[in-house]
């Protein structure tokens, strides 16, 4: 597992699944799941940009970004300066 999708998954565990983990997947949907609602995205938003050094903006507040570990891994990707 990669460093990046390993802060993600501690984030999400310690922040929303209060330090259990259910079977968590890289792919599972938190939304789908209900591990995160809406006010928590905003949560995952600040972590990911204090985190990781990027801006998260309006236009890319979208479950396609933002709605899995996989997902978030490559948004992260694409958001690496450079590429």
């Amino acid at each position: 597992m990669s460093d990046t999708r390993s802060k993600i998954r501690g984030f999400i565990l310690n922040h929303f699944l209060f330090g259990q983990d259910p079977g968590l997947t890289d792919g599972a949907s938190f939304l789908d799941e209900g591990f995160i609602d809406s006010t928590g995205v905003l949560e995952l938003v600040a972590f990911l940009e204090k985190e990781f050094g990027v801006k998260v903006a309006d236009d890319e507040l979208i479950p396609d970004n933002l709605d899995s570990i996989d997902s978030i891994a490559r948004y992260l990707a694409a958001k690496k300066p450079g590429t």
